[in-house]
């Protein structure tokens, strides 16, 4: 078929094609209304594919199976899920209980995502490989979250990944190249015309009614009658796809009755397999040979054991155009001889025309399946669709519950909030409301409503037989992160009431509430053991252990590290990627307040990967403001502006932070004590980045001369230092006792200012401490001594900074230094010569591979954990042997070792990842 206006798709695809036979994967999605040519040019693909030698794996997606778990996914790799068995464990499992191959259960739906990536690397292994998914809008969720993850980490595969899919909205793909289908211009419709023989007399009406549509023009052009479509009404004319299945249900109508029911039941049937279709064909008293007909009209066609719609239209038009008596039947003699048990809830369930008990308790047994397969929104999609079939209130509401729990399972928190409501509404039982206070209670805080979402736990959790203690724990947390102090006391002395919880980690973590009371009211000596406790001793993965981490952030640093490392490596292992953006951004912080930059933007962009992957957009926010302290530290004010979004819980404190202080490097200092002040009256009052800053506004504050506004702030900080026992903590609280101290003027002010400095040099050389403040602490002691007089003596601690901050690269900090060094009678204050570091050629994802290398860990494992396929690993190890300067795995230890030596002690520390 000649397919016309379409030059510029056709020449996408064959290098679609090209890019994946030279191991370059790549994946496109096409996109537009029904009719223009999207399964034309994937046809084209196929076409060509084939030629090529590639193996072609297809799917298409049927509306009425949306709820049906890894649906498409199977239909799409059935051909080669006989190579599964050679995948990692994990993987293998995970891509086993998602097709219902296999006993796992509960897989992490992005593990089934890796697990799909692996197996088509294994496919294309001899040959390459072309997927093609037809009418992706309406695959189901999990398929859809698999494939994307997989074509959003296509790298050297020979592997490619075409989608079509109607409109803007259906199959959200972010981060794929896409294209949009336009209607025909008027020399293309003419020239498509002209090959169907169109009579001159009707061909300005039929280019009229098709509006460009490439699908309409032929079926009108073919017809010669552009009345075949429905007549037009006065104004808006219909769609073009419109008056196309009009077009179509006029030429299934034609069929003999026996045809249109055989075609009907291979419409209600997304599977198309002759043998199930057979089967509901003899209860209907129909037969194979009753599908000639159309076959020979060009509707369908029966390829091996499936039949094949020419195009999704012809289907729509095959089901909807029989009376819904004659499709209940259909669907109930499919559900008799499905051979599956969803595909029989899923056929019951479409011949349903009221509330029907036995099929809605079939369906939530499905949804239940997809639950253990690892299919969230599709078990909610399906208990929803149960819900509606529910006669009675109590099992329709237990129902709605499931469906909220699971869509909450599946990171639709609002999805999951409005079923909550639903619910809620439709229920006097204060149990199940708690219950379901308790789901709405996530999108709260996920919209930054994180003291209404504590209210309304603190409101219900008396009425939850299940989840009390819970909900007081998420109060708590989210009372943390709203800057309640109130809510925070109220929900220990609510925990307290219920006496001693079972189980070790239970009464830990009720004990920890408490401690987060203590610290929200400044008494850390009291606090921060009991959260530290609870981290410490809670089992590995358990979601005991994942909430303390997320109040753990002012514990000490040799406290957080191990136990995030540990987890870190715990999920990877287990294949549990959707944990993965939240530990490694509590990683990469850690990595960048101990001044390893480099390390912490590695971790960055990996956490964002996954998040983009995921579906996690505002955590790429917070990892970017994060992030953002970096070019604050290098004084880039348009980058740091370019990553900051404010506003987002806790998570944008580090962004004002990141403003907060690249003001003080530039000067700013009313800017700096405005931006920290405001922070600190809203609702994250609480958080790290704030309290780390307390620095910065102790500086800024003294600048201007005006020091009582940092008073309390550095009282704060000055308590939590001293509690957590850090020596860098404890140094940077005397730095900012000498700040303040210097302001009262007099020789024992100086000389008590002097003594700070000289304790707060001396506990920052300690080991595990963080450069950059070490670093203002040699610069402001330096200045002081200078002011003194004692120039030598400056000069000894000038010079240390300015080596922190030129490692750092912290270019406004640098030159401070060097303008004192000047003033201290420095001579030629330049930057310290460094060797360049062969391992700042790398990328972030090439410096990653080499280490699990350099360990010895083979390519199979490294794919595993770094959620890439074996051949990827292998194509960045390619690339960093010559920017290392070696040939070959054995080279690797020796030589980041010495790339670690240099780096010092920040990178010999740094945690395996």
């Amino acid at each position: 078929m000649t397919l016309y206006g379409r030059q510029k798709e056709l020449a996408a695809l064959d290098a679609l094609l090209g890019a994946a036979a030279d191991g370059r994967g790549q994946s496109l999605v096409l996109r537009g209304e029904a009719g223009i040519g999207k399964s034309s040019l994937l046809a084209y693909a196929e076409g060509e594919a084939r030629r090529r030698g590639f193996t072609v794996l297809r799917a298409v997606g049927w509306e009425a199976e949306r709820g049906l778990a890894f649906a498409a996914l199977h239909q799409l790799l059935r051909p080669v899920l006989d190579r599964a068995g050679t995948l990692p464990r994990p993987q293998a499992d995970a891509l086993a209980a998602a097709v219902g191959t296999g006993a796992a259960e509960g897989p992490d739906r992005f593990l089934v995502g890796l697990a799909v990536l692996s197996l088509l690397a294994e496919a294309a292994d001899g040959v390459p490989v072309l997927c093609l998914v037809d009418d992706a809008q309406w695959i189901d969720d999990p398929s859809a979250d698999a494939l994307l993850f997989a074509a959003r980490r296509l790298g050297v595969e020979r592997v490619a990944l075409l989608f079509a899919a109607r409109g803007d909205t259906g199959f959200p793909a972010a981060g794929l190249p896409q294209s949009v289908l336009s209607r025909l211009g008027r020399e293309d419709a003419l020239a498509l015309l002209a090959g169907l023989d169109v009579p001159a007399a009707v061909r300005e009406r039929v280019l009229r009614e098709s509006l460009g549509n490439p699908l309409a023009l032929r079926e009108f052009g073919a017809s010669g009658a552009a009345a075949a479509g429905r007549p037009q009404a006065a104004g808006q004319p219909l769609p073009a796809a419109d008056r196309v299945l009009a077009a179509y249900r006029g030429r299934v109508l034609a069929l003999p009755e026996r045809t249109r029911l055989m075609l009907l039941i291979a419409a209600a049937d997304s599977r198309g397999t002759l043998r199930y279709l057979v089967a509901a064909a003899e209860r209907l008293d129909v037969e194979l040979a009753d599908l000639a007909a159309a076959e020979q009209q060009g509707l369908i066609a029966v390829v091996g054991e499936f039949v094949e719609f020419r195009h999704p239209l012809i289907r729509t038009a095959a089901y909807t155009s029989a009376p819904l008596a004659l499709r209940v039947a259909v669907h109930e003699a499919l559900a008799t001889g499905s051979g599956d048990p969803d595909c029989r809830a899923r056929h019951l369930a479409s011949a349903a025309t009221g509330p029907d008990e036995e099929v809605a308790a079939e369906l939530a047994d499905c949804a239940q399946r997809a639950l253990a397969r690892g299919g969230p929104a599709a078990a909610a999609e399906t208990y929803v669709e149960a819900a509606r079939l529910t006669p009675d209130a109590d099992p329709r509401v237990r129902r709605l519950t499931a469906a909220a729990w699971a869509a909450q399972q599946a990171g639709h928190a609002e999805q999951a909030a409005a079923l909550a409501e639903e619910a809620y509404e439709q229920t006097a039982d204060a149990d199940r409301r708690a219950e379901l206070a308790y789901v709405r209670s996530f999108w709260l805080f996920e919209k930054d409503a994180a003291q209404e979402a504590g209210a309304l736990l603190l409101s219900h959790a008396a009425d939850s037989r299940a989840y009390g203690r819970e909900m007081l724990r998420a109060a708590a947390t989210y009372a943390w992160f709203g800057g309640d102090l109130a809510a925070l006391h109220r929900a220990a002395d609510l925990l307290e009431q219920y006496g001693d919880a079972p189980g070790a980690d239970a009464r830990r973590a009720d004990r920890a509430v408490r401690g987060l009371a203590h610290m929200a009211a400044d008494d850390f000596a009291r606090g921060l053991p009991l959260v530290a406790d609870l981290l410490d001793e809670a089992a590995v993965g358990s979601p005991t252990r994942l909430q303390a981490i997320s109040s753990a952030s002012l514990l000490p640093d040799d406290v957080q590290l191990p136990v995030i490392t540990e987890e870190i490596d715990f999920a990877r292992g287990d294949g549990i990627i959707g944990r993965l953006p939240y530990l490694l951004h509590v990683l990469a912080r850690q990595q960048l307040y101990a001044g390893d930059h480099r390390e912490a933007a590695r971790t960055v962009t990996e956490a964002a990967a996954i998040a983009r992957d995921t579906g996690l957009p505002i955590r790429i926010g917070r990892l970017h403001n994060l992030l953002a302290r970096i070019p604050a530290i290098e004084g880039d004010e348009e980058r740091v502006r370019t990553l900051v979004t404010p506003g987002m819980n806790a998570g944008g404190n580090y962004g004002v932070t990141a403003l907060a202080l690249l003001d003080l490097g530039r000067g700013r200092y009313e800017d700096v004590l405005k931006r920290l002040a405001e922070a600190r009256a809203g609702a994250a009052r609480y958080s790290a980045a704030l309290l780390f800053a307390t620095a910065d506004e102790v500086e800024a504050a003294v600048r201007l001369g005006d020091p009582a506004r940092a008073e309390a702030p550095a009282r704060r900080f000055a308590a939590w230092a001293a509690a957590g026992g850090q020596p860098w903590a404890r140094a940077v609280a005397l730095r900012n006792e000498a700040l303040l101290a210097e302001t009262a003027g007099g020789a024992e002010a100086r000389g008590s200012a002097e003594e700070a400095y000289e304790e707060a040099v001396r506990l920052h050389a300690e080991p595990a401490g963080r450069p950059f403040e070490r670093a203002r602490t040699e610069l402001l002691f330096g200045e002081h001594l200078r002011r003194e007089r004692r120039r030598a003596e400056a000069r000894t601690h000038l010079r240390t900074a300015l080596r922190l901050f030129d490692g750092l690269a912290a270019a406004p900090w640098s030159d401070r230094t060097r303008a004192e060094l000047r003033a201290a009678g420095e001579v030629q204050a330049t930057a310290r010569a460094t060797a360049p570091d062969p391992a700042d050629r790398l990328t972030p994802q090439e410096l990653q591979v080499v280490r699990l290398a350099a360990e010895g860990t083979s390519s199979r494992e490294i794919a595993a954990r770094l959620f890439l396929s074996p051949r990827t690993v292998e194509y960045h190890l390619y690339k960093a042997y010559p920017k290392l300067g070696v040939t070959s795995r054995r080279e690797l230890p020796a030589a980041l070792g010495a790339v670690e030596e240099r780096r010092g002690p920040a990178a010999s520390a740094r945690p395996r990842t």
